[in-house]
């Protein structure tokens, strides 16, 4: 029947009914397109350099403040899951069976990941940078506390261990290429995850152990073993970054720079306040704050750069062709294609900071900083000392190790008890455990630390002074008072 036929109440019937009906078409086709997306990261935790990536989102709840809520994603809800690791390979085995779809880890492990993805015809993206050194610090190498090896030269004929197919891996691999030493006959290198490493040194069970982040300064820490031998001895770049899986990137490109902003985000908080965030990761790591702060304070042990310099590009090409060397990788993979920068630049866009400015940036977290002491602002870091006070929530910055002690003799006799002292090596600028370097005092007094004997021997020699351990240079100064 002509809709003219019909009477007013019906017309009016029929409009009502098809008013609701595209009412509930649109609302069920808004329904069709609105998107649950897995944000699923896989974190290291205990790997304190991978923090801004991973623990420090988590726990600050960062992620959510950039994932995007417009445009294509207007309707998205997001699914964020963590997993936890403490180490690379297991996470990447995760990835690959496409149950993460980020994940932070170093140089080493992230290659081998990209490796792992091309085996099964799929790739993962390189996205950037979180913590390094262009110089190798942060990889290491102890001993035994009671060890009478002082030096890598020390140790030919013995037995290493390593978590296989770490950076740490790498790094003795290069190191003992260095010295001209077969890998095979002149030191027994074994495997040993660091929680086996721990009590292997304790029982002298190995003699020595080479490891990652934060590995090689927290054993010391603990009392049971000596550091002999630092990455930047070897001169090979590492670092910690951040990957994702290549499908995931193409189709979600905004999700991807939302989790990096979130990086900078972390990266920028832990910056501000060190000692507060490095309060943070060791309650939830179980790893003390003074170990923490040693890599993420001013002058800390590796720089947080989110950059993509060559040496970083390079950490990742010398880590593929140690990869071939174990038979880990039969194939190349094409780092042009691998490692990208497309994402951080993004970011860093959004932020409203300069990738190339950053990218030409070496130096490590500035000190700004005044003497606690004098009062004069630090100009000169390079004999810069800290101490951290027992219940003082900020750590104390002095132009110098001779006037951070003087400090600490007279802050014990007002019944103060130091946390940690820290001193930067006098030759390659690396943050020190004072209570654990060599010192060479000057006739004058100066003092100027060093992490190995050799060095401050070496340096002495150069230039005059004697060679002492933080005890005997803490006592001159009491005896001077």
């Amino acid at each position: 029947m002509p809709l003219a036929d019909l009477s007013e109440d019906r017309r009016m019937t029929l409009h009502r009914y098809a008013a609701l009906s595209a009412v509930v078409l649109a609302v069920t086709l808004g329904t069709a397109k609105a998107e649950t997306i897995r944000v699923a990261i896989g974190t290291q935790d205990t790997t304190i350099n991978c923090a801004t990536g991973g623990l420090l989102i988590r726990e600050l709840n960062l992620l959510d403040k950039y994932l995007p809520h417009d445009g294509k994603y207007k309707d998205t809800t997001y699914d964020i899951q963590w997993r936890n690791f403490t180490s690379g390979a297991p996470l990447t085995n995760e990835m690959v069976a496409g149950k993460l779809d980020f994940g932070a880890m170093a140089d080493f492990p992230g290659s081998l990941n990209g490796v792992a993805f091309q085996k099964a015809g799929r790739r993962s993206l390189f996205i950037s940078v979180l913590s390094g050194s262009t110089k190798g610090s942060g990889n290491g190498i102890v001993v035994p506390k009671d060890s009478p090896a002082r030096s890598l030269d020390d140790l030919k004929g013995k037995t290493i261990s390593v978590p296989f197919a770490s950076t740490a891996h790498g790094m003795l691999l290069r190191a003992i290429e260095a010295k001209g030493w077969n890998p095979d006959t002149d030191v027994s290198i074994i495997t040993q995850a660091p929680e086996v490493a721990g009590p292997a040194l304790q029982a002298n069970k190995v003699d020595a152990h080479a490891d990652f982040v934060p590995f090689a300064e927290l054993f010391p820490w603990r009392g049971f073993a000596r550091k002999i031998f630092d990455g930047s001895q070897a001169s090979t770049p590492t670092f910690h970054g951040a990957l994702v899986d290549g499908d995931y990137a193409d189709k979600y490109p905004e999700v991807v720079t939302a989790y990096l902003r979130a990086a900078l985000e972390a990266d920028r908080l832990i910056a501000s306040e060190p000692e507060r965030y490095s309060e943070l990761i060791s309650k939830v790591t179980g790893i003390e704050a003074e170990v923490v702060y040693l890599f993420h304070g001013p002058l800390g042990l590796q720089t947080r750069d989110a950059t993509w310099k060559p040496e970083f590009r390079q950490a990742v090409a010398t880590s593929i062709k140690t990869l071939k060397y174990l038979k880990r990788a039969d194939s190349d993979l094409d780092i042009d294609k691998f490692v990208t920068d497309k994402f951080i630049r993004a970011a860093l866009t959004q932020a409203g900071r300069d990738y190339d400015a950053e990218k030409t940036n070496y130096a490590q977290l500035p000190l700004k900083a005044k003497d606690a002491a004098s009062g004069a602002e630090i100009t000169d870091v390079s004999r810069v000392a800290q101490i951290w006070l027992k219940d003082e929530p900020q750590v104390r910055h002095y132009a110098s190790p001779e006037a951070a002690l003087k400090a600490l003799v007279a802050l014990e006799k007002d019944g103060k008890t130091a946390r940690v002292v820290y001193a930067q090596d006098r030759e390659s600028g690396i943050k020190l455990f004072a209570s654990q370097a060599w010192f060479v005092r000057s006739s004058s007094g100066e003092l100027s630390a060093f992490l190995l004997k050799e060095g401050a021997e070496r340096w002495a020699k150069a230039k005059g002074g004697d060679v002492v351990d933080f005890a005997a240079a803490r006592d001159a100064l009491v005896a001077s008072r």
